[in-house]
């Protein structure tokens, strides 16, 4: 009897540090690929990298759900919004690529965490979730921060920055729209549409801008790219169902430790005060509107019970 009791916290304990084991490698994949496309965007089109990096990820995560699955995983109940919602994500990536030509990484990885800050301003209209004073006071605080990393008038700023912020924003419509197709299609429908639609917008680009790499590397690194893709979303669902979004939501924000240390490594590429303290800012932000919507959240099952 006892050894009941004792197994299955520790089972509930391991499962959480599964999760959360799952979401650092998921970050680390996106901050891998981040610096894999500023690598590549120094001898070839960005909108190359991110051609082959949707197209590689389709092929991946239909390999990993099994060809005879895809029929049924193919059905979607809401085929518009699947689309919409692969299109955001993939308007996003391109301006995150485009704009590592021009940024370091640490600061494009630092100006895309405005998402979360976003993420509640659309919830209102398109979920019909209402925000407070609280949290529209902490998203106010997190656009300051943007302001310290960008010091518009401080210094010639360059209006590369405004790539990774409109990339910010598409983001964020893409989670908004993410959490409506929650209750609708499985995550592996959501999953395999997240890429097809990406590769079929891309593969036609394709033709246009490609460039033959020219050493073993970047052929590597090419398929790199397509294949972290793949594993860090497949990684993001198996987190989620190890683990609760409230528990994985501040590991997120590690991406811009792995950023920092991969750039400074890679590219020479050492953050600035004003970039590490605007991220501070923006990164405390995006926690505390988290925080509150769960405690809203709380507050409003327990009235409802």
């Amino acid at each position: 009897m006892n050894t009941e009791k004792t197994g299955q916290p520790d089972a509930g304990m391991a499962q959480l540090a599964a999760g959360i084991l799952m979401i650092l490698g998921t970050v680390s994949c996106f901050a891998c690929m981040d610096a894999i496309a500023k690598k590549l965007g120094t001898t070839m089109d960005p909108l190359q990298v991110v051609g082959v990096r949707y197209l590689g990820s389709v092929v991946i995560v239909s390999l990993l759900l099994g060809p005879t699955r895809l029929p049924s995983i193919a059905r979607t109940n809401r085929p518009g919004l699947q689309c919409l919602r692969s299109t955001c994500l993939l308007l996003s990536t391109i301006c995150s690529y485009v704009s590592l030509c021009y940024l370091s990484l640490t600061e494009m990885t630092t100006l895309t965490f405005v998402s979360p800050l976003l993420v509640p301003l659309l919830a209102g209209p398109f979920l019909g979730e209402k925000i407070g004073p609280r949290r529209i006071t902490a998203i106010i605080i997190g656009f300051a921060g943007v302001l310290v990393v960008t010091r518009p008038g401080f210094h010639a700023m360059s209006l590369a920055v405004l790539l990774p912020l409109t990339g910010a924003g598409l983001n964020a419509f893409y989670n908004v729209t993410t959490r409506k197709l929650s209750g609708q299609d499985t995550p592996e429908t959501t999953l395999f549409y997240t890429g097809l639609v990406g590769a079929a917008a891309m593969l036609p680009v394709l033709g246009a801008v490609w460039t033959t790499p020219a050493t073993l590397l970047e052929w590597v690194l090419l398929a790199l790219i397509g294949t972290l893709g793949a594993l860090a979303h497949w990684l993001l669902i198996l987190a989620h169902k190890y683990a609760p979004a409230s528990l994985l939501a501040p590991f997120f924000y590690t991406q811009l430790l792995g950023a920092a240390l991969i750039g400074t490594i890679a590219f020479g590429e050492l953050p600035g005060s004003w970039t590490l303290l605007g991220g501070g800012i923006i990164i405390a932000s995006g926690l505390y509107v988290f925080y509150r919507e769960q405690a809203v959240r709380r507050t409003q099952g327990s009235a409802q019970n």
